[in-house]
């Protein structure tokens, strides 16, 4: 049994720190149906951890993961989106921590993997009104205090900054190539959708590194190849993938220094 109080667990920072972003994002927008997303995509993301932990028979479940999940899920897609694309984001979610997996650990950040797969197959919306991105500009101020928190908790920063960093830069350059599109993600939503990406997705203990040296690395190849994404193609799905190609890339290496054979010395 772990002697450290929930409170001060990193998860339960993350769970703290979203469920108040919740409700900030909701009474400044009034909008009910965002409470109801959150409710669809948590319950059915514990629900299916549950299933798949009995599947597995394993001794040990926490929900703490889940729940995670399930309320990034229900902050990032728009208060719009169908109940059943709420559910189905959640359960390809879950079934990704499960089935993909390296070590036990899962490969892919699992909210990440779920709101990629039903962006491509079922073109749903993303509003990122959890990180207040339809409310005013002084709000991103919450997201900063959160985030902080969080990252300084699961130590995180060089991860952090490398990401950020590269990636406004790069923006920047495009903007001075007199990119279109460049100009946009400076503004909200795009802007509070980079900021809660750093903080509360790239920074996942499971699926990201340790070491300083690898945390910069992965957050340099995220940053580089959704800014690419987005100037190419557009769309929402440049954070996500970023992050899924930093996860891999992360798993590469770890199977790398597993499976490496160090010769004797002479």
């Amino acid at each position: 049994m772990s002697t450290h109080p929930w409170h001060k667990k990193p998860k339960s920072y993350v769970i703290i720190c979203l469920v108040a972003f919740l409700v900030i994002a909701e009474v400044l927008s009034s909008d009910i149906k965002g409470i109801y997303n959150v409710s669809i995509a948590m319950v059915i993301a514990v629900g299916m951890d549950w299933i798949c932990f009995l599947l597995g028979k394993r001794k040990k479940w926490l929900a703490d993961g889940a729940i995670i999940t399930g309320i990034i899920i229900g902050l990032i897609l728009s208060t719009t989106t169908s109940w059943y694309l709420v559910a189905i984001t959640a359960i390809m979610a879950i079934l990704s921590k499960h089935l993909i997996v390296f070590k036990k650990k899962p490969v892919f950040n699992p909210a990440a993997f779920g709101l990629l797969l039903t962006i491509l197959f079922f073109q749903t919306g993303q509003s990122w009104w959890g990180a207040f991105g339809d409310l005013p500009f002084w709000t991103i101020g919450f997201l900063l205090l959160g985030g902080y928190l969080v990252t300084n908790r699961v130590n995180k920063f060089p991860q952090v900054f490398a990401f950020l960093s590269v990636y406004f830069l790069l923006l920047l350059l495009m903007g001075l190539m007199h990119v279109e599109e460049a100009a946009d993600a400076f503004r909200p939503p795009f802007i509070n959708a980079s900021l809660f990406f750093a903080l509360f997705m790239l920074t996942d203990p499971p699926t990201s590194p340790v070491s300083n040296k690898d945390q910069v690395i992965f957050g340099l190849l995220s940053a580089l190849v959704g800014v690419v994404i987005y100037g190419v193609f557009g769309g929402l799905t440049y954070l996500f993938i970023g992050l899924l190609v930093s996860n891999t890339y992360h798993v590469v290496r770890s199977i790398n220094r597993t499976f490496s054979v160090v010769e004797p010395k002479k």
